[in-house]
């Protein structure tokens, strides 16, 4: 793993240091899909984490990190929701000040839920790069420190005790399916459980509209996307024309990467809510969704990643329901 910046060592080291801020969180066998796919089918259940994703594991490893120079200027960064309830979570716990920066395209309960936690908001333009535009202006003026949603090594490393965990839970995984929007978590996924199981495949799964890892990936270098409004829009959001890590990450360390419609997407959220009994997010429900399209193929033990569940609940029942979905993401 050395030709990476970041190393198993790394997530190691990131586990002890966020092992009282953080829940290691519980995995499950699917009966419902372990017998319709004929392998044992494993469910990572992280959208049970304190503030609902996966997301503070990177915040919290990133803020225990800072100096108290760093912590008394206070944080800011540019977030589709997860990242920036994380963020304004793990800031609160040090007394800091959180200033969090969005596009009009993030739900209103994810901005609720930032605002009861006491972050400041910052609602600018109808992208992730518009979002990051402020970021940078308040980094300039205002002398906060940024720190990004996935393109940092203690974000990165932070994710990846995710992959610390999967592979201690379930040792014989062949395939671990992961939500991949800017690639810190597929990347720090990806670098834990191959350092510990070089033979277990990785596959990303995003939305089709908008996936900008995979429209990079396939460019051989970062491209920017048009982001759209989606079931999943936690995976929205550009890589970044100046990635420095991620990028790379996920061209070495992903064995595939796989896109779903809109209509699938919905097919993963109405599953994990009638066979699972769980309230998934959109790019939470991904990995369920990829196996039930039939986009994944199986040849042994398979890890599915619940990454979040912090979706609109309106939105949630009229998914469950089998309502229409297309003006969702008119």
């Amino acid at each position: 793993m050395s030709i990476h910046s970041i190393t198993l060592q790394h997530i190691r080291a990131a586990r002890e240091r966020i092992a009282n801020k953080i829940e290691r969180t519980p995995i499950v066998l699917s009966h419902s899909l372990s017998e319709q796919f004929g392998v044992p089918v494993y469910l990572k259940f992280e959208h049970r984490q304190t503030t609902g994703s996966f997301k503070l594991r990177g915040a919290s490893n990133a803020i225990a990190m800072f100096s108290n120079e760093e912590k008394a200027r206070g944080v800011v960064a540019a977030s589709t929701g997860n990242h920036g309830r994380a963020l304004a979570h793990a800031a609160k716990l040090e007394g800091m000040r959180a200033v969090i920066s969005m596009s009009r395209l993030v739900p209103g309960n994810k901005l609720d839920e930032i605002r009861r936690l006491g972050a400041e908001i910052r609602i600018v333009g109808n992208s992730q790069d518009d979002a990051q535009q402020e970021v940078e202006r308040l980094v300039a003026q205002e002398g906060l420190v940024m720190l990004p949603p996935f393109d940092h090594p203690a974000v990165i490393a932070g994710q990846g005790t995710l992959g610390l965990e999967i592979i201690e839970q379930v040792r014989e995984a062949a395939l671990v399916l992961v939500p991949l929007s800017g690639g810190g978590l597929a990347s720090g996924i990806a670098a834990a459980v191959k350092g510990v199981s070089p033979r277990t495949r990785i596959i990303g799964v995003s939305m089709a509209r908008g996936a900008a890892m995979k429209a990079s990936l396939d460019a051989g270098r970062p491209v920017l996307v048009d982001e759209l409004p989606t079931l999943a829009d936690s995976l929205g959001g550009g890589i970044g024309l100046d990635n420095r890590l991620t990028f790379a990450m996920c061209r070495d360390l992903l064995d595939d990467v796989i896109l779903l419609g809109e209509d699938e997407i919905a097919a993963g959220i109405r599953h994990a809510y009638a066979q699972e009994r769980e309230i998934v997010e959109g790019a939470g429900a991904v990995g369920i969704a990829a196996l039930l399209a039939g986009k994944v193929k199986v040849s042994g033990p398979v890890v599915v990643l619940i990454s979040g569940r912090n979706i609109d609940m309106n939105v949630h029942r009229q998914i469950v329901c089998g309502e229409a979905i297309a003006e969702r993401i008119a």
